[in-house]
């Protein structure tokens, strides 16, 4: 498949440079990444080290950025995009898990799974990962024991039969639970996840709050 790899980014200068390199020169695939509004140099070290880079003036989160990059990707003939986040806790060696996984004609979207690795995880990640992951899946009718992993594979039927609404966060539950209702085969691959004291720009309260509303919305009409 004609695959690109799509990292949105805010403030990563000190790590895409390297992600975008090796992706490139070690994987093969071309990469987009989207610079959400960074005020450092995220996006020309992005392109100084070969990928297509689309910037935003401000920043405007995670799932809109995301939702630039699916745009850019079907309108530039790509089969599938693989996301992965730019802080460099994500391996390109693990990208063969997904190539290997989407093989099966029946899987359109592969999840990288970080549970079995948890000593590194900060705790309340564990139990927010834990909470969404099982009422996504009661949501889905699918096992996907880590909904919250950005690192995942999906193929363009996907990304052409959903209408991707929300623009934070609760982006990567929305994918997996409307993807889902279109009967689409979801399947999770195990990864290795690196944390080297990076802080998260996920707020384990606030964007709780998002996807307990999104969750309602979605089921409730609320």
């Amino acid at each position: 498949m004609k695959t690109c790899v799509i990292i949105p980014t805010y403030n990563e200068s000190k790590a895409i440079g390297g992600i975008v390199r090796e992706i490139i020169s070690k994987r093969k695939f071309d990469v987009v990444v989207v610079d959400d509004g960074s005020s450092d140099k995220t996006g020309k070290i992005a392109s100084d080290n070969g990928a297509v880079v689309i910037y935003n003036k401000t920043n405007l989160g995670k799932g809109f950025a995301l939702k630039q990059g699916f745009k850019y990707a079907l309108d530039n003939g790509y089969e599938a995009v693989i996301t992965m986040d730019g802080d460099g806790q994500h391996h390109h060696e693990d990208i063969d898990n997904f190539i290997n996984a989407s093989l099966d004609e029946d899987v359109a979207i592969v999840v990288g799974n970080r549970m079995l690795e948890m000593k590194n995880m900060p705790f309340v990640r564990k139990i927010t990962n834990k909470v969404m992951s099982s009422v996504i899946s009661l949501a889905c009718k699918q096992a996907i024991p880590d909904s919250q992993c950005g690192f995942r594979l999906i193929k363009r039927e996907v990304l052409e039969n959903i209408d991707l609404k929300t623009d934070k966060y609760e982006i990567e539950s929305e994918l997996l639970i409307k993807a889902a209702k279109l009967n689409h085969k979801i399947k999770s691959v195990n990864i290795r996840t690196i944390y080297t004291g990076q802080k998260s720009q996920i707020n384990p309260f606030v964007d709780t709050f998002r996807f307990i509303r999104f969750i309602l919305k979605e089921y409730f009409g609320k």
